[in-house]
């Protein structure tokens, strides 16, 4: 039963404690607190391990990422508007010479899972269009969800749709500590009926999660609004126009919510378009709202509105997206860019968006999320300098993967 004494224990569920301890055992935290009422001086401090000065906090829950995109690093140039950019990644993609093979796109996910877990990620919402490299995430040392994502704006049979790609994941080898789910992709890309089909499928238990991209780009909104726009052009370039859909005339959270689709364990990804009406609908609900700042930059929908996030009251988790979209899988620098676009918001509450919610968001809270008793012992120790006095601050201001180890996992 180790004992890990460090200048600073982070909790996420309560106040950070100066000079605290972590006690656990078996996997599971079983006391945490400060030194003085925690040690127990029978052992003589034998079992006490002194890590000096870091920061104590739980893994980070990456809650939205692409790891099957991770090949495509640094190939797929920022966006004017989301649409073009969508265009050069597709480009990249199809390409006779691409380089997104299957050797390529495993060799890649690979090097993603280290990448993220020598970042401090333990947890991880991921989105797989191909189902590729699921067996490399048994030996990540990560857990999770793999979203099977379903695109399908003109399925003449939804239902059977849907039956076809929960079929195909339920032939699937289990992978301990990861489960798998369906999620639709878009308002844009994915019939009414398939939104319904997968809600159905989660009813009435509503156990899995899902994860829907949702407000991510001004054309999405104009097309719900107003049924025309740059997204209904692409999809009758593609040939994947549905000519009996109707616009909703509405914002896509009031779209589906007409399909009582969101609930708290779903996850409502990007949200840069949402106006407030939207935010206090998707608070209402319990769902989750994903931010991932840096990706939206890089795609050319803009910066999220994230005062208007956490004023709404929604829940707010953070995740990455893809390598295609951002240069690293650094939870730790989205907490940086959070603070940044929204530096009024206390350090807690950032800290809490990539750790607690997104671990409530994938269905993992109890186990992951917080330093708490009864929790996983999934530990990370945060160098940081002797003299920070406000650690949360220190926390949220830019960590590098040199300044992160694990204690546990």
């Amino acid at each position: 039963m180790p004992t890990y004494r460090a200048s600073w224990v982070v909790p996420i569920a309560g106040s950070p404690i100066r000079n605290g301890v972590v006690r656990t055992d078996g996997g599971r935290i079983l006391a945490v607190g400060l030194a003085d009422d925690q040690l127990d001086s029978s052992t003589g401090g034998r079992d006490t391990v002194e890590l000096g000065d870091v920061a104590v906090m739980p893994a980070l829950v990456n809650a939205h990422t692409h790891l099957e995109l991770s090949c495509l690093r640094g190939r797929v140039p920022p966006g004017q508007n989301f649409i073009d950019w969508v265009r050069a990644q597709m480009a990249v993609r199809l390409s006779p010479f691409s380089v997104a093979t299957e050797a390529t796109v495993r060799e890649a996910l690979e090097a993603a899972l280290t990448e993220m877990r020598a970042s401090g990620t333990g947890v991880v919402g991921d989105i797989s269009n191909s189902l590729v490299g699921l067996d490399l995430l048994a030996s990540s040392g990560l857990v999770g969800v793999v979203f099977h994502e379903v695109l399908k704006f003109n399925a003449s049979d939804p239902a059977a749709f849907v039956a076809k790609a929960e079929a195909r994941v339920a032939a699937l080898p289990k992978v301990p500590g990861w489960t798998l789910a369906l999620a639709p992709h878009a308002p844009y890309s994915v019939a009414p009926g398939i939104f319904e089909a997968i809600r159905d499928t989660r009813l009435p238990a509503r156990t899995l999660p899902s994860s829907v991209h949702v407000g991510e780009s001004p054309e999405e909104m104009e097309l719900l609004l107003t049924g025309g726009g740059g997204w209904r052009k692409f999809l009758f370039a593609m040939a994947a126009w549905n000519a009996g859909w109707n616009a909703p005339r509405t914002g896509p959270i009031a779209y589906l919510d007409r399909m009582n689709f969101w609930d708290s364990r779903t996850l409502a990804v990007h949200g840069v378009q949402l106006d407030d009406a939207e935010l206090a609908l998707l608070a209402s609900r319990g769902a989750t709202l994903v931010t991932c700042p840096r990706s939206n930059v890089h795609v050319g929908v803009g910066s999220p509105p994230v005062s208007r996030f956490f004023a709404s009251g929604v829940r707010v988790a953070i995740g990455t997206d893809s390598l295609a979209s951002v240069q690293d899988l650094n939870l730790f620098a989205e907490l940086a860019e959070l603070h940044r676009l929204a530096p009024e918001v206390p350090p807690s509450h950032l800290l809490r968006c990539a750790t607690i919610n997104g671990a409530i968001a994938l269905g993992l809270d109890g186990n992951y999320g917080t330093v708490e008793v009864g929790a996983r012992a999934a530990l990370l120790a945060v160098t940081i300098p002797a003299d920070v006095a406000d650690v949360e601050q220190y926390l949220v201001s830019g960590i590098t993967p040199d300044r992160v180890r694990w204690i546990e996992q």
